[in-house]
């Protein structure tokens, strides 16, 4: 134990863990590190099922009709994996996609006035969408191709916009878009979870409606996808990254203190020994004194025995509820995955209702979600208090993660990755470069 490494890191949820893999392909000595027996950390998939009923103390072990628990793999924090976005690159880049295999969710639905609707997202659909009355459908249409068509780079396509002083909403104003047509295009196309966009220069939302209908063009169903098995599996796939390039992993680890000289990490002590390092990423649970809570999320796993009605019997999907449409300041979000993914029993669905607390009385503001899921055979609920760090971590040269947020896409996950590299290391995270480490120094996998 008494060795020295480039860099330590504590707790293993997949920001840890993806950069632990990408810190150990860029040639640094990694000791990785986890309290706990299991990957995941706040994003591990349970399994067994009576592991979760132990971990939300609930009496009793589960009913019969809830099948084997081995069949039971059930995310703790519901997310899925854009298409095309930035955790698709990273897996692609570093060939951790060979650890894992992936299924497209069925379907993307948007709430409107207490029932769901498909989210179009092409010119056809936009057409056939009963979302919408005629003449709205025209204009959204008009949006869709003005988007499809945008490139910052050609003043052509703008349309006379400055892409960077133009808000969001001057856009809606331009095609004469209406609140509920809004509603969607920022919620369940640009996924914010707010409507604090409409405000800022149109640049941003223009990207993330673009990077949607990518993600879409991929497949066709929806622009989401999900690993068979669980969440829990993409953690696991970049340790596996990490080992091969060096790493090691020491699970059920005690940490009894990070070891600090003038005010710089120098180490971690467990059991009475110190590993020594020279940098430290940890999740905030590690380091309370260097966080600050930012909010709190309510999510509520739900176990049934039929899909979500209106969804066309889907084995999966997301449906987002715009902020808007409940008289809230933050969307409300379901992710339903089923035993098509292996992670529920034959004939059940899992569905994961998730957003910020606003309320005294968290659950209250959650059931128009719960409404759409009934019958309900089990719920888990928790009340998760949100973390950021309070500083930079330059100084100190420890670099702690934020928690996971209410969204559903790992999007912000990669942001706050993204960030910590930058911070780490000095420069941009160039995922080019990556390459070329990993290819300058054989495949490593292989042998």
């Amino acid at each position: 134990m008494d060795e020295e490494y480039d860099l330590i890191v504590l707790g293993t949820g997949l920001t840890e863990c993806i950069l632990s893999g990408i810190m150990s392909v860029m040639g640094k000595k990694v000791l990785h590190m986890d309290r706990n027996t299991y990957y995941g950390a706040e994003s591990a998939s349970i399994t067994p099922l009576e592991d979760l009923f132990t971990r939300f103390n609930l009496p009793g072990s589960p009913p019969e009709s809830m099948g084997k628990g081995r069949d039971w793999n059930v995310d703790l924090i519901p997310k899925f994996l854009m298409a095309n976005g930035q955790l698709v690159s990273m897996l692609l880049t570093t060939q951790v996609t060979r650890y894992l295999e992936f299924k497209v969710i069925e379907g993307s639905f948007v709430y409107k006035k207490g029932s769901i609707y498909k989210v179009p997202s092409t010119e056809s659909e936009a057409l056939a969408s009963s979302l919408m009355g005629m003449f709205e459908k025209r204009r959204f249409r008009k949006l869709l191709m003005y988007i499809s068509s945008f490139d910052e780079n050609d003043p052509k396509t703008l349309e006379g916009i400055d892409p960077k002083r133009t808000t969001m909403q001057a856009i809606y104003d331009k095609f004469s878009l209406g609140q509920d047509v809004i509603d969607f295009v920022g919620h369940a196309l640009a996924l914010y979870r707010t409507d604090d966009y409409l405000n800022e220069p149109c640049l941003d939302t223009i990207k993330k409606i673009q990077l949607y209908k990518e993600s879409l063009d991929r497949y066709g169903k929806s622009p989401y996808l999900y690993p068979l098995y669980g969440l829990g599996e993409l953690p696991q796939g970049f340790a596996r990254l990490s080992a091969i390039y060096g790493g090691t992993y020491m699970l059920n680890t005690p940490i009894e203190e990070i070891v600090m000289e003038n005010g710089k990490v120098v180490g971690v002590k467990s059991e009475g020994k110190i590993a020594r390092c020279k940098q430290l990423i940890c999740d905030p649970s590690y380091i309370m004194d260097k966080v600050t809570k930012v909010g709190q999320v309510i999510r509520v796993i739900c176990i049934m025995s039929h899909p979500i009605k209106k969804t066309s019997d889907a084995n999966s999907c997301q449906i987002i509820i715009p902020q808007n449409q409940v008289n809230r300041k933050h969307d409300i979000y379901v992710c339903m995955i089923s035993h098509a993914h292996n992670v529920a029993a034959q004939g059940k669905y899992v569905a994961i209702v998730s957003t910020m607390v606003e309320t005294s009385n968290p659950e209250n503001e959650i059931k128009p979600a719960l409404d759409l899921l009934e019958p309900v055979e089990q719920k888990f609920v928790s009340i998760s208090d949100l973390y950021a760090p309070v500083d930079m971590g330059t100084e100190s040269q420890i670099f702690i993660s934020r928690s996971y947020d209410a969204t559903t896409h790992f999007e912000t996950t990669c942001d706050d990755i993204k960030g910590i590299y930058k911070r780490m290391m000095g420069k941009d995270f160039d995922l080019a470069e990556l390459q070329r480490q990993q290819s300058s120094i054989g495949d490593l996998a292989d042998q």
